[in-house]
């Protein structure tokens, strides 16, 4: 069972252990604001309140024993860099900070952040594309310039192949699997599948590429 260890409980480290908890994580919370610690008790194997800008607190917690530590402080810059710094001397594997810009982002990483996430940033570019193409039904940044986008037929594939498509040839990108609402399961297509009109595609590829894409089926 994986133990991770929450710093900042603002609304994204709120959502983030009601979520994680439905996965059955063990999680600890950490705010200095006790209304915070008290709104996710109920999700949580650890709920505490305390300053993690203090190194010996966070020492006495035990957290050097966490697989992944989420530093979610807001738009305290300095603290997140602090606490940041804290988690690589403990030798934490793996360790999640929030960025608030790019700068933010190359100090974070400079000193240690195995993964950098921009919460505001993502969650307005997905729903700028889903907007965009109303066949886009969800677009997930993974790296950088490459990212996942889950796609509902539109009208000119249904009855169609895929090798018709060739989606990979004129797009350069990979369909992952389809969804299938009818029957309702999950396959990993070959040439041979023929796209109906309640099928979800989930594509992978470089930003360009899945732009073009986009693009063309608006």
């Amino acid at each position: 069972m994986k133990n991770i260890a929450i710093i900042g409980l603002s609304s994204f480290g709120y959502y983030l252990c009601e979520t994680l908890y439905k996965h059955s994580f063990n999680i600890m919370a950490i705010d200095i604001k006790e209304e915070l610690v008290n709104q996710v008790k109920p999700f949580v194997r650890k709920a505490v309140i305390g300053d993690a800008r203090d190194k010996q607190f966070l020492m006495q917690l035990g957290i050097s024993d966490f697989d992944t530590v989420i530093i979610s402080v807001g738009i305290k810059m300095d603290t997140s860099i602090l606490i940041t710094l804290y988690m690589k001397e403990l030798g934490i594997n793996e360790i999640i900070a929030k960025a608030i810009n790019e700068d933010h982002a190359k100090i974070l990483e400079k000193i240690g952040a195995t993964r950098i996430i921009f919460p505001e940033r993502d969650m307005g570019q997905r729903m700028a594309h889903t907007i965009a193409s109303p066949n886009f039904l969800e677009f997930i940044p993974l790296t950088e310039g490459f990212s996942l986008i889950e796609i509902s037929t539109t009208k000119d594939w249904i009855g169609k192949k895929l090798s018709d498509l060739d989606l990979r040839k004129n797009y350069q990108i990979q369909i992952a699997m389809i969804r299938e609402i009818v029957p309702e399961r999950v396959v990993i297509p070959d040439g041979n599948f023929v796209m109906k009109d309640s099928d979800i595609l989930y594509i992978i590829g470089d930003n360009d590429n899945l732009k073009k894409l986009q693009n063309d089926i608006s």
